[in-house]
C-alpha cells in the first residue's frame, strides 16, 4: 500500500516541480470481497495515520536493499526523489496525510444499511478529473468494471487475498476492462494546451511517470499470463515495469589510434560561482512582473461548473475576463503549494525577508498588475466562482514557481569555453533499453523507440548506439554525408555525448552547455548536454558543432534550442582558456524525424557554406 501511495505522490509532486502541472493522481485498491476491501480501507488509514520521518526512512532503506534488476524502474525513480528530498520529509509527510486523508478516500462499496454509495460518492466517483474533487484513493470489489471512466487513474492495486481465487480468463478479462478504462489517457495540461494524445518522448522518465498506468499485483504466473492476453485482444499496450539487462558500448579500437582521441578536445563554456546579491529581482529569473497577466484556464466538460456547462476543450471562441481577487486568494495558493512556504521560497531568493515582500512591488508586483483568464466567449467575470479564481491563480502561481526553480542556480555559465581531452572525457559505458508494450500497436518503425544498433563505419566513434529511431536517422543523414565533409576536413567524427558516461561524477557537470550573455527568452541556468557533437578537423581549425535530436515535448525544451542558435549569433564573443585561435564552437536547430527542421542543411552550410547534397534516405 504504501508503495502505491509513494508513487502516486511522486507523480503529484514530479508533475509539479519539472512541469508546472496541477494533476491529481489517483489510485483504486481493488479486493475479490467487500470485506477484505474494508479491511484494506482501515489498514491503508492505520499506515498514513502512523507515516514519520523516522518510518519512511526505514521503509526506503528496506526497499533499496529488496531492489533486484527485475525491481520496478518507476518504484526505483520515486525511491530515488525521496531519499534526494531528505531534509524535505517532514513537509512530505505532511502532505501526504493530507492527500491521503480519510476524507478523501472513497468506498465504493455498498454500505450495510442501504445498499447504496455513501451520500455524494457517486457523483464523486464519476468527477475524479475536477479541480475540486479532492478524491485520491477508491477502494472496491466489482462495482466499477462497467460503465465508469476515470481519466486520471495512475494505479490500480489488486490485493489478492485468497488463495481461492483464480485468474481464469473470464476473471482476467474484466480486470482488463477496468485497466482498459483507466489507461485512457489524461489530457493535463501542458505549455497551456490539452491533448489527449502523448506528448513526451515514449523512453523518457517524464512518460512513465506521467503518461504511464501502474498495475500492481503480486507474481502470480498464471493470472498474468491469462491479463496479458486479455489486454492484447483489447490492443491495449503494456509492459512489465522492470529493467532490462546493462548493454557495453565502447569507444572503437580504430578511434583510439587517431590523433583526435589522442590530442583532440572537445568544448563547454566554462561556469562560475553566483553570489545570493545577484538574485535581487524577479527579473533576474526570467519572470515578468510589470506586464498583466494572462493565464490560459481551459476548460473541459468534467471540470466546468458554469451554468448548464455544455462546454467542450474548444478554444476557438474565447475571450479574456478579469479575474477580480483579495489577498485572501493569493494567500490561500501560497499556502496550497509548498514552493511558496516561506522557509523553502527563501532557499531560492535568498534575499527574501517574507512572503509579503515577495507579493510587493519590487518583487511579484501581484495588486498592482490585472489577472486576465481565457474562458469561453459565453462565460463573464462575474461567472467565476471562488474555487476557479483559485484555480487560475494557483495556475499563475505553479508558472512563477518553475521559473524562479529553473532561473536559479548556484553557478551559471560565461562566453569562455574550457577544451577537455578527448581520450579522458571519453569512455565506454553501460545502459539499458527500456522496456516497451507487448501490443501490436507498438510498431518498430515508431521514432521514439529506443533499440540497440551496431554501427560499423569509421566515422562514428562508438560501436554501437542504444538511440530512438530519431536520433538512428540523423547519424545515417550524416554518415552518407561523410566522403562530402572529407573533401574540406581530413577528420569527421560523430560523437553521442550520453549522460551515462558519466552519471554522478564530477565530469557530466563540466560536460554541459550553460546560457550566457543576456536577453534569453527564457532564463534556464543549469545547462544540457546536447546528445551529438559534430567534430571536423581540417589544417587550419576545428569546428565543432552541437547538435540535438528531438522528438516530442519540443515546446517545453525550446531553450535548448534557443541557446544552440544563441552560440551562433554570438560566435565573437565566445573565449578560450587557452586562446586558441582555430577552434569554431557551433549549433544547429532540433533534429526531428525526416529533417522536418532543416537541420541537415544548417550543417551544411556551416560546414561547407553550402547545401550538402547527400543522398536519399527512406522515410519513417
Amino acid at each position: 500500500m504504501l508503495n502505491a501511495v509513494l508513487l502516486s505522490e511522486f507523480r503529484r509532486r514530479y508533475a509539479l516541480e519539472e512541469h508546472g502541472i496541477y494533476m491529481k493522481p489517483v489510485i483504486m485498491f481493488k479486493s475479490q470481497r467487500i470485506d477484505a476491501s474494508n479491511q484494506a480501507h482501515e489498514t491503508f488509514n492505520e499506515v498514513i495515520k502512523n507515516l514519520s520521518v523516522e518510518s519512511l526512512k526505514a521503509f526506503l532503506e528496506r526497499q533499496t536493499q529488496m531492489t533486484t534488476e527485475d525491481s520496478s524502474e518507476t518504484l526505483a525513480l520515486a525511491y530515488d526523489y525521496y531519499r534526494k528530498k531528505e531534509e524535505h520529509l517532514a513537509d512530505i509527510i505532511r502532505e501526504i496525510k493530507r492527500e491521503f486523508s480519510p476524507s478523501r478516500i472513497i468506498n465504493a462499496n455498498d454500505t450495510d444499511r442501504t445498499g447504496l454509495l455513501e451520500k455524494g460518492h457517486y457523483e464523486a466517483l464519476n468527477n475524479l478529473e475536477s479541480p475540486t474533487n479532492l478524491y485520491r484513493v477508491i477502494f472496491a470489489v466489482a462495482k466499477l468494471t462497467e460503465g465508469w471512466d476515470v481519466l486520471n487513474l495512475y494505479d490500480i492495486v489488486r490485493l489478492s487475498d485468497d488463495p481461492k481465487t483464480k485468474g481464469t480468463k473470464a476473471t482476467t478479462m474484466s480486470e482488463a476492462q477496468l485497466i482498459g478504462r483507466g489507461a485512457r489517457y489524461y489530457p493535463f495540461l501542458l505549455n497551456g494546451e490539452k491533448s489527449f494524445k502523448r506528448r513526451f518522448e515514449d523512453d523518457s522518465k517524464d512518460s512513465l511517470i506521467l503518461e504511464t498506468l501502474h498495475y500492481h499485483t503480486i507474481n502470480e504466473p498464471q493470472y498474468l499470463k491469462n491479463l496479458v492476453e486479455a489486454l492484447d485482444e483489447m490492443n491495449l499496450p503494456t509492459g512489465m515495469d522492470g529493467k532490462n539487462p546493462l548493454l557495453d558500448v565502447k569507444v572503437k579500437k580504430s578511434f583510439k589510434k587517431t590523433d583526435v582521441w589522442k590530442y583532440g578536445k572537445i568544448y563547454y563554456n566554462e561556469t562560475v560561482e553566483v553570489s545570493d546579491d545577484y538574485y535581487d529581482s524577479l527579473d533576474k529569473y526570467g519572470v515578468d512582473n510589470k506586464n498583466d497577466i494572462i493565464v490560459p484556464y481551459l476548460f473541459s466538460s468534467q471540470e466546468l461548473e458554469y451554468k448548464a456547462r455544455e462546454v467542450t476543450g474548444d478554444m476557438t471562441n474565447t475571450h479574456h475576463v478579469i479575474v477580480e481577487f483579495d489577498k485572501r486568494y493569493v494567500h490561500k495558493v501560497m499556502n496550497r503549494l509548498s514552493f511558496y512556504h516561506f522557509h523553502h521560497l527563501k532557499k531560492y531568493i535568498p534575499l527574501l525577508k517574507s512572503r509579503e515582500q515577495f507579493l510587493g512591488e519590487n518583487w511579484l508586483n501581484i495588486f498592482n498588475r490585472t489577472v486576465y483568464a481565457i474562458v469561453p466567449r459565453s462565460m463573464t467575470k462575474d461567472d467565476l466562482r471562488p474555487n476557479e479564481k483559485l484555480k487560475i491563480l494557483e495556475t499563475y502561481f505553479m508558472d512563477v514557481a518553475k521559473k524562479i526553480k529553473t532561473g536559479y542556480s548556484k553557478r551559471r555559465g560565461t562566453n569562455k569555453f574550457i577544451g577537455y581531452p578527448i581520450r579522458e572525457y571519453l569512455t565506454d559505458y553501460r545502459k539499458r533499453v527500456p522496456n516497451y508494450d507487448t501490443s501490436r500497436m507498438l510498431l518498430d518503425t515508431n521514432p521514439q523507440k529506443v533499440k540497440r544498433f551496431e554501427i560499423k563505419e569509421d566515422f562514428y566513434v562508438y560501436d554501437s548506439a542504444i538511440i530512438n529511431h530519431t536520433e538512428k536517422q540523423l547519424i545515417d543523414r550524416i554518415g552518407e554525408r561523410v566522403a562530402e565533409l572529407k573533401e574540406k576536413y581530413s577528420d569527421v567524427y560523430l560523437i553521442r555525448m550520453d549522460e551515462n558516461m558519466h552519471r554522478e561524477s564530477a565530469k557530466s557537470h563540466k560536460l554541459k552547455l550553460h546560457q550566457f550573455g543576456s536577453n534569453h527568452k527564457e532564463v534556464r541556468l543549469e545547462g544540457f548536454q546536447p546528445d551529438f557533437i559534430l567534430y571536423l578537423k581540417n589544417a587550419d581549425f576545428i569546428v565543432q558543432i552541437f547538435i540535438e535530436p528531438k522528438g516530442r515535448n519540443i515546446e517545453e525544451e525550446q531553450w535548448k534550442e534557443d541557446l544552440l542558435l544563441y552560440i551562433n549569433e554570438h560566435e565573437s564573443d565566445i573565449l578560450f582558456e587557452d586562446e586558441t585561435e582555430d577552434v569554431k564552437i557551433k549549433g544547429v536547430k532540433f533534429y526531428t524525424m525526416n529533417d522536418g527542421r532543416n537541420t541537415i542543411k544548417q550543417i551544411g552550410e556551416i560546414a561547407l557554406g553550402r547545401e550538402m547534397k547527400g543522398l536519399s534516405i527512406q522515410e519513417f
